[in-house]
């Protein structure tokens, strides 16, 4: 408007609502953020859809997504009307008028200010609470479908005599809904108390009554509500002792009833439970007697028996009835955990024998012979030579093994041989060029098996390979070896498109290949595409042109997570292992199926029981669920992962698990029957490493059987840490083709020792049958050592190596000055005729070289110690056998004691030949102190053909009588010269 004065008129300032077309900008902007939101969260959906429709596990996608929307809906809407209802009701029952007080004229404002949008606010704060309820409510899907399928175990607790399904399937869901129930009633009641004192129902500083009488009645009954539920969990309480964890100097994580549990906590439950009923009748009863003071005394009382019944009384039971005689007091109930926990974890069968600890034959010829048959001694350790594999395999870069190998089982010749087994797969760190293309194109598969022969290695320390080179070749024939599927495989890839991949290169160079089966997720569909575009966040998905007519995307590519993914209810075992298997590769999982709710069975944290020195350095190497508290488990399903196809086949192992028969009901079709395990796969599948994790620890304390033992704790062992590294972690348990004193045979076995608690000397030898389709397997055996001696447990056996002089010296020499690294392998334990016989490899790596070498092994048995180049050597040096160091003759015996003469020169072919072994050996040890080890290997071999020669010499001489008249005794031998694996030192 112009100025009224006459003056210039200034700029116009419109003050109001912005333009169309800045309306229309924000319209199209918010439309477009809601658009967006909605698609990320369908894409996530929808390719979560189409994987599980890929590995043809889509009922488990559909059963989890319907289960958890029925729970969201029912008992978010169960919240929701719960609360809404008590704030319409309130309202309704609001005064028609408040009194005159500065308090009611303030609230006055409030209740102006909300009267339009009453409706509205109720709805937003019923929405709320359901959707927060609902949200919690589907998390709970595994109790649901665990409380309605459940089957029985077949087994009753000792206390309340109700089958183990009932603590296992009932009992949690339960619980749930009881607090779900608590959650309703306390919100019901602030919701309608809020309301109350809004509308004037609820007065704090008006003059007169404090609340009306309407008001009364409603708080009343659900307080009574709340005070009933209260009841209830008292009485649920009472089974709960039975799964109850608690502090016991006996075993920690103790579960089940204990003297005090059942003489104070468990009369003191149900005489709470029978307060509460009556307190709650006092709060429902104000509907007719419009007055708090009943309720509140009896909510009173019912607080103070609490304290006193729940709380004090149980303390003075504990101290003046259990402590003066917890022996005898706890013993019935220390039985009954002895017998569950035993039972839960599946160590109620483990046999356990005495044993001496020391031979008494004095036939040492015997002892070595009786080597051989006890037991195939590995001396390649799969968790060292994983480099040596590398250097020796890789080929190309951009392949890599995993950190820790595996050890199976392959037949030659018709004989079982313990094989170390790693599979060629892709490693993106070792591509050339990195760009988006050779990452998830061009890259995407490893090729072969590589393999060797666990009980060998030759003249050079290397692996005795079996299966190698790039195609691999050897003793496991013809199979598809393109590995799509593996433990380091995690990127994502696309193929089968235009884009051809790399397979492999040789001589000739690169040779390219177009992925051929089904797997994967096929991205010919825009929407498919623009849908992994946004969950993958990569938007080069949505348009490039290397994707085209028969591309796929292959993810969720590791052994674990894909059947973790297909059977989210199971416990997954944390080393996935590779098997050649009717002309596949198939990884080959271990799954569990657990609970923490078997009564009176002792909780155990996986993560805890299941870390060792391997895991410390490996994370592939963990448990999935490491956090799990269980108090049961059962390895009850064999799975394998195709690794070209990334097929997924779960198996039925465990035929009488109550907990797998109930997932088996709630997710029909996708457990196989054990029947359908091939004969083929059978002969790889094994004993699962985590498992006997579990026992091992268990075992520590319940090896012993009668309560006294138990709870004086003398018999408590420990499971040592590694003494072949610095971890400070338990020693890992060793595959091993061993055979236990009351076996006939030797058979695949899962092994393990055990100390005394806060000491290093031997206390136990534990294995397991670890060969699936035996009648033993399974089968746990220990052998205990008596208290009485001491036998060398593991750290003190390398403690006593490493002390020893002339191996001191050698080590010393086998490092060149510091130049090499020396590796201890795995120190296995063999029983042996009452004894125990250890066995490690030493591996050096430097010099030059990358990769470790076995250099020695150690060999000690009853004392004696070897430390030779060769496992034969270090027993025959051990056992006194021929061909062994003899000892040097006494100064006074002229003859040398009977011992063979020094070589003489008689025989010109034999002293020849003895001359060229003497400078190979010198030629040797001079490498090895200067860390050549290509010299040295060039100087063993001399020495070997030297001595090869001499041998053959004297072979002759023998037939002819010899050479220089003496008789066969003064006639020059080869073991008298310098051996091809003698140490520096002369051991």
């Amino acid at each position: 408007m112009p100025d009224r004065g006459g003056g210039p008129t200034g700029p116009r300032i419109r003050v109001g609502r912005p333009s169309r077309r800045v309306r229309t900008l924000l319209m199209t902007l918010g439309v477009l953020a809601v658009l967006g939101m909605a698609f990320t969260m369908f894409a996530g959906f929808w390719t979560d859809w189409l994987w599980y429709r890929s590995v043809n596990y889509s009922s488990v996608f559909t059963t989890t997504l319907w289960t958890k929307i029925g729970l969201f809906f029912v008992f978010g809407l169960l919240m929701a009307l719960s609360v809404g209802f008590n704030i319409w009701l309130a309202h309704r029952l609001r005064p028609p008028l408040s009194a005159m007080s500065m308090e009611q004229q303030s609230l006055d404002r409030y209740r102006m200010g909300i009267a339009p949008y009453k409706k509205w606010l109720l709805l937003a704060i019923t929405a709320l609470v359901g959707l927060i309820a609902g949200a919690s409510a589907s998390s709970q899907w595994r109790t649901w479908l665990m409380w309605v399928n459940g089957v029985p175990f077949g087994e009753k607790d000792p206390q309340f005599h109700l089958d183990v399904g009932f603590y296992a399937f009932d009992l949690p869901w339960y619980r749930f809904l009881l607090g779900f129930g608590f959650a309703a009633a306390i919100l019901s009641v602030i919701a309608a108390a809020l309301t109350h004192y809004l509308y004037g129902g609820l007065r704090i500083t008006s003059p007169g009554a404090r609340a009306t009488a309407a008001a009364t009645g409603h708080l009343s009954v659900l307080i009574g509500i709340f005070v009933a539920l209260k009841a209830v969990a008292y009485w649920l309480d009472r089974y709960g002792l039975a799964v109850k964890s608690s502090d016991f100097k006996a075993t920690d994580n103790w579960t089940g009833l204990r003297y005090v549990d059942a003489n104070a906590y468990l009369p003191a439950k149900t005489i709470l439970f029978c307060i509460a009923v009556i307190c709650a009748l006092l709060f429902f009863a104000t509907l007719w007697r419009r007055t708090w003071q009943l309720p509140v005394i009896g909510f009173g009382l019912m607080v103070l028996s609490a304290i006193l019944i729940g709380g004090l009384y149980p303390a003075i039971v504990q101290k003046f009835q259990v402590q003066p005689n917890e022996q005898a007091k706890e013993a019935p109930y220390v039985d009954k955990n002895l017998k569950a926990t035993r039972e839960a974890y599946g160590i109620d069968g483990t046999q356990v024998t005495e044993y001496p600890g020391t031979s008494k034959t004095e036939d040492k010829a015997k002892l070595r012979d009786d080597v051989d048959a006890a037991a195939s001694i590995r001396i390649l350790d799969p968790n060292i030579v994983s480099p040596t594999f590398q250097q020796l395999q890789q080929i190309r870069n951009y392949y890599a093994f995993p950190t820790n190998l595996d050890v199976d089982r392959y037949s030659k010749d018709g004989k079982d041989q313990d094989t170390v087994i790693g599979l060629r797969e892709i490693n993106l760190n070792g591509i050339p060029k990195r760009n988006w293309i050779n990452d998830h194109f061009r890259y995407t598969h490893g090729y072969g098996v590589v393999a060797a022969d666990g009980t060998n290695a030759d003249s050079q320390g290397r692996p005795d390979f079996t299966e190698s080179d790039l195609p691999s070749k050897g003793d496991l024939g013809t199979y598809e070896q393109r590995v799509y599927y593996g433990e380091k495989t995690t990127m994502y890839s696309i193929v089968g498109g235009p884009q051809k991949e790399i397979d492999y290169s040789d001589d000739s160079g690169e040779k390219t290949y177009s992925y051929k089966a089904d797997s994967g997720v096929s991205l010919s569909n825009p929407v498919n595409r623009a849908a992994y575009a946004v969950a993958f966040g990569e938007p080069q998905i949505l348009y490039s042109g290397a994707i085209g007519d028969g591309s796929r995307i292959l993810y969720n590519r590791t052994p674990k997570e894909r059947v973790e993914a297909v059977a989210p209810w199971l416990t997954i075992d944390g080393d996935a292992y590779p098997a050649v298997v009717d002309g596949r590769i198939q990884w080959i999982v271990d799954a569990y199926t657990t609970t923490n709710g078997y009564p009176y069975s002792s909780r155990t944290t996986l993560g805890d029981t299941t870390a060792d020195s391997l895991t410390a350095t490996n994370d592939q190497r963990a448990v999935v669920a490491q956090q799990n508290q269980v108090n049961y488990i059962r390895n009850s399903v064999k799975a394998t992962v195709d690794a070209y196809t990334g097929e997924v086949k779960l198996f039925q192992w465990d035929t009488q698990d109550p907990v797998l028969k109930t997932w088996m009901k709630a997710f029909p079709d996708t457990v196989k029957p054990k029947t359908e395990i091939s004969k083929s796969l059978m002969a790889h599948l094994r004993y699962p490493q985590d498992l006997f994790k579990v026992q091992r620890e268990l075992l520590t304390r319940y090896h012993v059987k009668d309560a006294t033992t138990f709870l004086s704790g003398s018999e408590v062992w420990q499971v040592p840490d590694d003494p072949t590294n610095k971890s400070g972690n338990a020693v890992p348990p060793y595959y091993l083709s061993m055979k236990m004193p009351d076996q006939q045979a030797q058979a695949f076995s899962l092994t393990t020792t055990f100390t005394p608690n806060g000491r290093d000397n031997l206390s136990a030898f534990m294995a397991v049958d670890a060969e699936a389709g035996t009648s033993d397997y399974g089968k746990i055996r220990i052998l205990k050592l008596p208290t009485n001696t001491t036998v060398n447990g593991p750290s003190q056996v390398q403690s006593q190596f490493n002390s020893e002089q002339d191996i001191a010296e050698t080590i010393r020499l086998l490092k060149g000055g510091g130049d090499s690294d020396i590796e201890y392998g795995n120190l296995l334990t063999v029983p042996l005729d009452g004894g125990l016989l250890y066995v490690e490899p030493v591996y050096v790596r430097g010099g030059g070289l990358k990769y470790p070498l076995l250099r020695k092994v150690l060999v000690t048995y009853g004392g004696a110690i070897a430390f030779e180049d060769t496992l034969d050597e270090a027993l025959n040096k051990v056992f006194g056998a021929e061909g062994a160091p003899t000892e040097p003759p006494d100064e006074g015996d002229e003859d040398g004691g009977g011992t063979t003469p020094p070589p003489t020169s008689d025989n010109p072919t034999v002293q020849d030949a003895l001359d060229d072994a003497q400078k190979a050996f010198e030629a040797g040890q001079e490498a090895l102190k200067n860390g050549d080890w290509e010299a040295y290997g060039r100087a063993q071999e001399d020495l070997e053909d030297a001595l090869k020669r001499a041998e053959d010499a004297q072979a002759q001489a023998d037939k002819t009588g010899g050479s220089g008249g003496g008789d066969s005794g003064s006639s020059p031998s080869p073991s008298s010269s310098p051996k091809p694996t003698s140490s520096p030192t002369g051991t």
